[in-house]
């Protein structure tokens, strides 16, 4: 079996790629393998042509219908109806591709635009080129700040610790060893020799020798791995896709139905029978719908950008309104992704910083102050121009000095190091001597173990005492409580000598030592996040952490966030990704319920977590911002990346990026979501009552052997009614009780909720009403003469047709809730949207010029009271039945 590269000592290492563990590779050498295997980056996705984003646009069935019925139009000699269809197919389209576009846009926007640098030596010189440029056997140097360039073998090693957190999950830095590894199939978090590409150098400095470069990186692999997944239908994607389905064999249905009866029982011409099989086409198919939907969405994605989520695809959008369960990596998303001191342990007690302040304590402030000294003191932390840079934990230190009493910290920070004794994995311990007066200081910090076995006094109130042995249980007991926490706690120790050694020395400078105290840190939940969490429960969303740090600390989270609960059975709730491999797939499907926390996993542990979820039938969401998201968040219904911490693989993979990488932006944007979902169920209950209403209509005017509304009628209602007040209907407020709604999940469609029955009878109302207006105008003619009498009642039906689907429009707002009352109207757009729909409506017949083109004549006062009564009578019949709905029915 071939080794892997932790598995290979140095020596051996070097023969195999061919380079020099002191002198690294050749000029010309490495310039030839970079000429031969290319730069050192990961490949990405292509993106569609704008022309490829456009014909995308075409694909869908109701479109394609659209277009047929277009091309027959035009061969039948109607080139206005024609130029219609295509007119409102085109502009349809213009606005899929804007967004797509303009989505990509904003996440480009997102990559850094400088390329990193790495320190690599060649020929024995050391120099700075760009990442890119790095081959594999170069020897590179890694220092504290800089990022790893690529997968390295580390070869010699001084302190070196490395935050991988992007990748494996881990809260905590690693620290690397270059030694050997003998084990075999270590995870990644513990090939201690190797450095990955993209993680952070927080401590020491090493020389390592580049073992892959780009895609064959762990990084790469990922990345190559998610570009040949397949993309996930949202639920939005399939409704459109069945409700197409079901359109289309209607319309076929109702096509040939009109067809055979007007052919056989009322002798039509086949050129009139061909207009009319188009104007059913046009009338049953919502044209207007898939630019009803992208403009909701749009418009949600609007919305959402100014809240600082940036959605990729606009289903995405929708679909975040259905989500039953989220699950989310705890570092970074959950977490600060910053260590922070929350506890202290003085004169034996814990002090609890957010209850109190040490300093301000008369029996705390000494030993508060001289703990603050060592926190200080011992720090290999440095301030640059780009901030505080070193290891999370000694970082951390230095905030609690800069937040608790600043002016000392700066005092501090002059003061010379005269001596030290570096941390290492053995001792535990690290030690930093200063001069103090007439006097040196020794200050040690390091595990609680370690310092509690090297301490012969303790302070306490202020004073020295001796060390006893019931010290030594109360401070283990301490710090046994602490570690229950998931705390991680330092102690810090100090002494007092006269003369400064030679050299500073362990068994001499690490033993008599005096304890101060503890100090007790962790990577703190956001502040916002427990609101978040809390919110997502009660809309029925079960939030889940999916992380890669050890089970106690993010079981310890999960309880201070409550996405565990205080009953919850800690062997069923948390599970790690050990555990998870010893389960097959169905025992897992039926564990998978009662599982919040999932800790220690690997990508391929998220993927099975996503798709077990995914197999119950539950819409899902994972958010993460780390290299290891990436394959669930490809695999996800939705997956949210962060857009500041986040790396460029789980930008690309993600359908939203979140550019404060704030968890409550997903809270608002699942509100947003349900809200797009509830208007476009309105657009699409208002189009679709419409549509039924004409093809109900023409139908019936077909059997009764009347004059059928001609194709450009149609389109002309369809054009002024679907647009302005359907994408109005897009922007009606959310609910009140929005986020207290159970998910509606992938098993409902925008046909529930009452809408289907809503279409069915507010449709055939409609048509039974024109019907009357035609057939009410054809028996009591106002004007003299028998050409103008089906003129005038196809076209007091026409105008009864389009106001009666406006003044419908206020009563789609809500299914079962009466809309007779001021918040209405508090939708400005849907107002002026109304007000200029219906204005256009009328003036094709109020504007003569405009009459032979609709093919209608001009109305009397008396025929416009008539219809005028027609249209706005919809809206008292609907309140009416809302009104028996909900007093009869308990509906709403």
């Amino acid at each position: 079996m071939k080794k892997s590269f932790y598995q290979i000592d140095q020596k051996q290492l070097a023969e195999d790629l061919q380079t020099n563990l002191k002198q690294g590779l050749a000029v010309q050498e490495a310039k030839q393998r970079f000429e031969k295997n290319g730069a050192n980056t990961l490949t990405a996705k292509k993106k569609k042509s704008l022309f490829a984003k456009f014909v995308d646009q075409f694909k869908d069935l109701m479109i394609g219908i659209l277009l047929a019925a277009a091309f027959v139009a035009a061969l039948t000699g109607e080139q206005t109806d024609a130029l219609f269809i295509l007119a409102i197919v085109i502009i349809n389209a213009i606005f899929g591709v804007f967004q797509e576009s303009k989505s990509e846009n904003a996440i480009d926007a997102l990559k850094k635009m400088a390329t990193p640098k790495a320190t690599v030596i060649r020929g024995g010189q050391p120099e700075q080129v760009p990442a890119t440029d790095l081959v594999v056997g170069d020897l590179v140097s890694l220092e504290a700040g800089d990022i790893v360039p690529a997968d390295l073998r580390l070869v010699d090693v001084a302190n070196l610790r490395v935050e991988e957190a992007a990748l494996t999950g881990e809260s905590v830095p690693v620290e690397k060893t270059d030694k050997t590894l003998t084990e075999d199939k270590l995870p990644l978090g513990d090939q201690d020799n190797l450095a990955f590409m993209n993680a952070h150098v927080v401590y020491g400095r090493a020389l390592g020798i580049v073992v892959a470069t780009g895609m064959q990186t762990e990084v790469g692999k990922i990345a190559g791995a998610l570009q040949g997944q397949d993309e996930t239908k949202t639920p939005l994607q399939e409704n459109l896709k069945s409700l197409s389905k079901v359109l289309t064999y209607l319309i076929l249905a109702i096509a040939a139905l009109t067809f055979v009866i007007g052919y056989f029982t009322q002798n039509m011409p086949i050129i009139d029978l061909i207009l009319t099989a188009i104007s059913l086409a046009v009338a049953a198919i919502p044209e207007g719908l898939p630019a009803i939907v992208t403009i909701t969405l749009a418009l949600g994605t609007a919305r959402m950008a100014k809240k600082a989520a940036l959605v990729r695809k606009l289903p995405a959008v929708e679909t975040l309104g259905s989500t039953d369960i989220i699950g989310s990596d705890k570092t970074g998303t959950l977490t600060q992704n910053k260590m922070t001191v929350e506890k202290v342990v003085l004169n034996g007690q814990v002090v609890d910083l957010a209850e109190e302040n040490p300093f301000d304590s008369a029996h705390l402030s000494k030993p508060a102050a001289i703990l603050g000294d060592i926190m200080t003191l011992n720090n290999d932390s440095q301030l640059t121009a780009e901030g505080l840079v070193g290891d999370p934990t000694e970082t951390a230190l230095i905030d609690f000095n800069e937040k608790y009493r600043p002016d000392r910290l700066e005092a501090l920070r002059g003061q010379e190091r005269l001596q030290e004794i570096p941390f290492d994995s053995e001792r535990k311990l690290m030690t930093t001597i200063y001069e103090a007066g007439d006097a040196y200081q020794v200050t040690v910090k390091g595990a609680p173990d370690s310092i509690l076995a090297r301490v012969d006094s303790v302070l306490e109130n202020g004073e020295v005492r001796p060390f006893t042995k019931e010290d030594l249980a109360h401070y283990q007991t301490v710090n046994g409580q602490l570690a229950d926490q998931a705390l991680r706690v330092l102690a810090f120790a100090e002494k007092s000598l006269k003369t400064l050694p030679q050299e500073a020395k362990s068994d001499e400078m690490e033993t008599g030592l005096t304890l101060v105290g503890f100090v007790a840190m962790i990577d703190p939940e956001r502040p916002e996040v427990k609101d978040s969490v809390a919110q997502a429960k009660a809309a029925g969303i079960r939030p889940m952490m999916i992380t890669g740090d050890h089970p106690q600390t993010a079981a310890a989270i999960a309880d201070r966030l409550r996405i565990l609960d205080k009953n919850d059975d800690r062997e069923k709730t948390v599970m790690t990704g050990a555990a998870l491999d010893e389960l097959s797939d169905d025992v897992f499907d039926k564990r998978v319920e009662d599982v919040k926390v999932y800790a220690r996993v690997a990508p391929a542990h998220k993927v099975r977590i996503v798709q077990a979820w995914q197999k119950k039938g539950k819409v899902v969401a994972m958010t993460g911002d780390g290299v290891n998201d990436a394959p669930a968040l490809k695999a996800a219904d939705i997956g949210v990346a962060m857009g500041i911490t986040g790396t460029e693989v789980s930008k690309e993979a993600a359908d939203m990026v979140l550019a404060d990488d704030n968890f409550s932006t997903i809270v608002s944007a699942v509100k947003e979501g349900r809200k797009v979902f509830a208007n476009i169920q309105k657009a699409l209950q208002y189009l679709l009552a419409s549509n039924l209403a004409e093809v109900i209509a023409i139908f019936m005017m077909t059997l009764l052997g009347w004059e059928v509304l001609a194709p450009v009628m149609i389109l002309w209602i369809n054009l002024v009614t679907d647009t302005m007040p359907a994408i109005a209907l897009g922007l009606e407020p959310a609910q009140k009780n929005i986020m207290q709604q159970k998910p509606r999940g992938k098993t409902a469609n925008f046909l529930s909720g009452g809408v289907g029955p809503a279409i069915l009878w507010q449709g055939i109302l409609q048509a039974v009403i024109v019907l009357s207006v035609y057939g009410f105008a054809l028996a009591f003619p106002d004007h003299s003469g028998t050409a103008l009498i089906h003129g005038d009642a196809l076209t007091m039906a026409f105008m009864t047709l389009g106001l009666m689907q406006m003044f419908n429009a206020v009563n789609v707002k809500s299914v079962y809730q009466s809309q007779l009352n001021a918040s209405t109207f508090k939708n400005h757009f849907f107002n002026g949207a109304l007000l200029f729909s219906l204005i256009a409506m009328m003036a094709v017949v109020v504007i003569e010029p405009l009459n032979p083109i609709f093919h209608v004549t001009n109305l009397d006062p008396y025929q416009w009271f008539i219809v005028i009564g027609a249209s706005i009578a919809i809206i008292v019949i609907v309140e009416l039945v809302k009104w028996v709905q909900r007093t009869f029915f308990n509906r709403g």
